[in-house]
């Protein structure tokens, strides 16, 4: 699938951000590598996106190419224990698959509303789990156009961070055996608690900001008053203020002069920096 000038509020949790003067989305390995090769041949810049769960883009848009790696959601469970993921896979497709199969590691990762690639770029977490705890390898395309493998301890140091033009194919994940009606339960009961605690029924990246050492940065900004603050349709929160949602129409600017002011009252109040955890892409 190729299209001119899409518009990327359809593809982000957020559900805000202008048009990609190109949006790609190829549905095998293949068509992934092929594109990829055609975009660096032609010097043409290109974003990486998956689930779209940990971005905030621009209501100009994107200049150059969007390629989206959905398509690419082959799950398959091995017999050594282990599972192998294609990039653009859900991880709660993933961590359910995990489940069925009676093996247990991967219960943390059954709520992140990310793909496989975005968790291991990210090194994504939750609750008692780390995406580089149960990493074993991951096949990737690195800046040239070379198919490599990442070993397991170096999915710590977050090298795909440091190295943004490596598009992630597939990781093949290390898990246990368990008891499949005792995992389902522990994803069960990670599954409430987000319910509990979590604005799940409006549009947000997630937790807006990294935790900051020795705070919780909702406790922060709720301590500062700005639970229910709004920038225009852009809303701290009144469940949860480490998450800031789009009400329904937020535009780009009015996130970011929300999460600039979130940040301002906060380092006034407490002296505490908060580092923005989404991905800001302009």
């Amino acid at each position: 699938y190729i299209a001119e000038n899409e518009l990327m509020r359809r593809h982000t949790t957020f559900a805000i951000g202008g048009p990609a003067d190109l949006f790609v989305q190829p549905k095998t390995r293949r068509e992934l590598t092929a594109a990829l090769a055609v975009l660096r041949e032609r010097n043409i810049p290109f974003l990486l996106l998956g689930n779209g769960s940990n971005m905030l883009v621009a209501d100009a848009g994107i200049r150059g190419a969007v390629v989206c790696t959905s398509e690419l959601d082959e799950v398959r469970v091995n017999e050594d224990n282990t599972v192998s993921a294609e990039a653009g896979a859900l991880l709660s497709r993933i961590a359910r698959r995990a489940q069925r199969s009676g093996l247990t590691g991967a219960e943390f990762a059954g709520g992140i509303p990310g793909s496989l690639g975005g968790a291991v770029y990210m090194n994504a977490g939750a609750y008692d789990g780390t995406m580089a705890g149960i990493v074993q390898e991951t096949e990737f395309v690195d800046g040239e156009g070379n198919i490599c493998t990442l070993k397991g301890d170096e999915h710590r140091t977050s090298v795909f961070r440091k190295h943004p033009d490596w598009t992630v194919l597939r990781s093949t994940m290390q898990l246990q055996n368990g008891d499949s009606a005792a995992i389902l339960d522990k994803m069960n009961d990670f599954a409430q608690r987000r319910r509990d605690k979590q604005p799940l029924n409006f549009p947000s990246a997630g937790s807006t900001f990294k935790r900051p050492v020795g705070h919780f940065a909702g406790q922060l900004i709720e301590q500062a008053g700005l639970k229910g603050t709004s920038v225009g349709a852009a809303q701290v929160s009144e469940k949860h203020a480490g998450f800031l949602i789009n009400r329904g129409g937020a535009t780009c600017d009015d996130m970011l002069r929300l999460i600039e002011l979130v940040q301002n009252r906060v380092r006034e109040q407490f002296g505490v920096e908060l580092e923005c955890e989404v991905r800001i892409v302009k």
